[in-house]
């Protein structure tokens, strides 16, 4: 065996320049995949965390007949009596916080111009609130018995020219089935680095959001936020909410859990494209070897070397090949993931439909997916292998000799 490994790596240094460059095309194979298996990780953990702070929270409790597309103000969509649900929640349970939204549509009018917004109706000192009280740019967060006063997102203000102390006029849908119609006052412009959700929803104090849409003392959903994922269950199975639905957050955010399974499935096919790319410049390497080596291949086989001893010569080329590929591609790769990990990618207002993603995607590489990529680059790496090594196996004695002559 320690004859085989001083042949391989006589071989590899004999041609140095090309085995660099073998090496290099698996390194950089595998740079790619880790970049784009930490990228993905990044966006699926990174909208899912997004999502649950701002959007769903990790349990929702609704009325039976609400349809979070609809924002239906009608009673029997909504939730009677909420604060007492939530405080009842809040007080017996392991939770951050439990407290009632109400949802409305709008329309924002300042001036010639306007644009549609969700209205969500808010208890301005619910700790539930604090990605926005903490992402407060200008002015200040609402009060409790604020009955005049909105909290815009930094797009909308930037549109508009807004600043605090402006005005402009809303109107919303009620529960009758009219609207009503407003003047409010900016109290403060909030960002929570998610454009997409910043431009589209301004908050009112719930008792003035429940005053303006005819709600009563009613809630669209009671958003609870838990100290430990892990506790969802435990806490949906504890909840006495008789005829209401409580909903955990996988469910909420169903399609951010559909689209992961199918961008896993899509990766799996892109990284057996890219490891068919690398793998086929070791192929070439190692058959440009058998090539160039004919007469030592007769040699080898004419004094007795066997074709297993012949294959396995070339089977640790590879290997060799691929472990300096796997250094070049963990160094090179580990700068790329440490960059997009640490500034990440800025995408802005571009995003997909159905996900409440930030501005920016940082990526986030799994040791488990750090440590399958490598695997699976090593294996594809000894695969290719196969062909060459049974192409120099199965070479006659004399023929080899007579061919490199």
């Amino acid at each position: 065996m320690k004859q085989l490994f001083k042949m391989a790596f006589r071989d590899i240094l004999r041609h140095k320049r090309r085995s660099i460059f073998s090496a290099v095309a698996l390194g950089l194979g595998l740079t790619l995949l880790l970049m784009f298996a930490s990228f993905i990780e990044g966006e699926i953990r990174g909208s899912m965390a997004t999502s649950i702070k701002l959007d769903t929270g990790h349990i929702q409790i609704q009325a039976q007949n609400y349809d979070k597309n609809k924002s239906s103000l009608v009673w029997e969509d909504l939730i009677a009596n909420p604060g007492q649900i939530a405080d009842q929640i809040s007080n017996t349970l392991p939770v951050i916080a439990a407290t009632p939204r109400l949802f409305a549509s709008g329309v924002v009018s300042h001036g010639n111009a306007s644009s549609g917004v969700r209205v969500v109706g808010i208890d301005p000192v619910s700790p539930a609130n604090d990605p926005y009280k903490n992402g407060i740019v200008a002015g200040e967060f609402l009060q409790v018995d604020d009955n005049n006063g909105v909290l815009i997102g930094k797009p909308l203000a930037t549109q508009y020219k807004l600043k605090p102390g402006d005005s402009f006029n809303l109107l919303v849908n009620t529960s009758n089935g009219d609207v009503d119609q407003q003047q409010f006052t900016i109290r403060g412009i909030y960002s929570t680095e998610s454009s997409g959700l910043d431009k589209a929803v301004v908050f009112l104090t719930l008792a003035k959001t429940q005053a303006i849409t005819q709600a009563g003392d009613h809630a669209s959903i009671i958003f609870i936020l838990l100290k430990d994922k892990n506790q969802t269950d435990a806490v949906v199975n504890a909840i006495q909410a008789t005829g209401l639905k409580i909903v955990p957050w996988t469910v909420l955010n169903s399609f951010i859990m559909d689209f992961q399974q199918y961008t896993d499935s899509f990766m799996s096919l892109f990284y057996l494209i890219i490891l068919a790319i690398t793998a086929t410049v070791i192929i070439n390497t190692l058959i440009m070897a058998v090539y160039e080596r004919t007469r030592e291949i007769g040699i080898l086989s004419a004094i007795g070397m066997r074709s297993r001893s012949i294959m396995g010569v070339f089977f640790i080329e590879s290997a060799i090949l691929a472990f300096g590929g796997i250094i070049i591609g963990w160094i090179l790769g580990g700068i790329v993931v440490a960059y997009l990990t640490r500034f990440g990618v800025y995408i802005g207002n571009f995003g997909l439909t159905g996900f409440t993603t930030g501005d920016t995607i940082h990526a986030y590489l799994t040791l488990s997916a750090g440590i399958n990529l490598t695997a699976l680059t090593l294996i594809v790496a000894l695969l290719a292998a196969i062909y060459p090594a049974w192409l120099a196996a199965r070479m006659e004695p004399v023929d080899a000799l007579r061919n490199a002559q």
